[in-house]
């Protein structure tokens, strides 16, 4: 199995910008207030990307230490955290891009709350992105040494 490539996370980054994009008018042509980006959104993201983080320290060092420890890390639970991993890697790109996309529509409005709702959607974009970056650092944790010399 390949490691995920730019394109998957590169493409959700892209779909989320669009899509937060298009809150603002979309509420606009709804007529309904658009919506503040709450904290604990923030909060959230920044547990989930620590989470992943640990878990990607755990696991390099269950796979460099097995044969020291004795040790290992069973197959099933390894292909978890890899599905685990790349799942979080676009997901987080999607929400990334999301908040991003959502922030930049308030860019130069001198709307009631648009300063807030920019830096609050900033806020998540960057937990988020750190998501990305936590998901592809577990992704990696996951990987091992081939035997094979021709793989």
């Amino acid at each position: 199995m390949r490691p995920l490539g730019p394109a998957a996370p590169a493409s959700a980054v892209a779909v989320g910008l669009l899509l937060g994009w298009l809150v603002r008018p979309g509420s606009a042509a709804l007529d309904v207030v658009p919506p503040l980006v709450p904290w604990a959104s923030v909060l959230v993201l920044g547990v989930v990307a620590g989470i992943l983080a640990l878990t990607a320290v755990a696991t390099r060092r269950t796979l460099t230490d097995a044969h020291r420890t004795g040790r290992r890390l069973e197959p099933h639970r390894a292909v978890n955290r890899l599905v685990m991993a790349r799942a979080c890697a676009v997901g987080g790109a999607l929400v990334a891009g999301g908040y991003a996309g959502y922030a930049l529509s308030w860019v130069g409005l001198g709307t009631e709350l648009a300063d807030q709702r920019l830096a609050r959607s900033l806020a998540a974009a960057v937990a988020a992105a750190a998501v990305v970056v936590a998901g592809l650092l577990l992704e990696r944790a996951c990987r091992v040494r081939s035997e094979d010399p021709d793989a």
